[in-house]
């Protein structure tokens, strides 16, 4: 399953790119993060990142690696722990002189939490996709 958003900001596509390829920041615009901090590497791909967030009242933790930096246009995230795969994608392009960003979020489960996932989870992931956007927004706006 997945959620997807578009929206666009008036920063500048490489400081977009410059803050979001630091997963650390989803301290800041990542409403369900409670702390990511790096773990291993230079910040370029391959890194990792240990993140704890909170979804629908539990707490779950995983291990994050940036698997994807193109430089000013695209970044890819994924998280595992022993029942999920998540994997962001952000993607970006010019618009004025801001930025529109493409934000997806897929997850795979493993059994039997698979089984009920699309009952559980998929309801809530519009919402909660739709606060993550808006905090997105005002977090890369307060850059210019």
């Amino acid at each position: 399953m997945h959620v997807e958003r578009t929206f666009t900001v008036a920063t500048p596509i490489e400081e977009v790119f410059d803050y979001l390829v630091d997963f650390e920041h989803t301290n800041e615009w990542d409403p369900g993060t409670i702390e990511t901090r790096r773990i291993s590497g230079d910040g370029g791909v391959g890194t990792k990142y240990h993140n704890e967030s909170e979804f629908a009242g539990r707490k779950t933790e995983l291990t994050y690696e940036s698997v994807a930096q193109e430089r000013p246009t695209r970044l890819q995230f994924r998280g595992t722990n022993k029942t999920a795969t998540a994997t962001d994608t952000l993607t970006f392009s010019p618009a004025g002189g801001g930025t529109q960003v493409h934000y997806r979020a897929d997850f795979e489960f493993t059994f039997p939490i698979s089984l009920v996932a699309p009952l559980v989870v998929k309801p809530k992931l519009g919402g909660i996709a739709d606060e993550t956007v808006e905090q997105m927004k005002r977090t890369l706006e307060s850059l210019r």
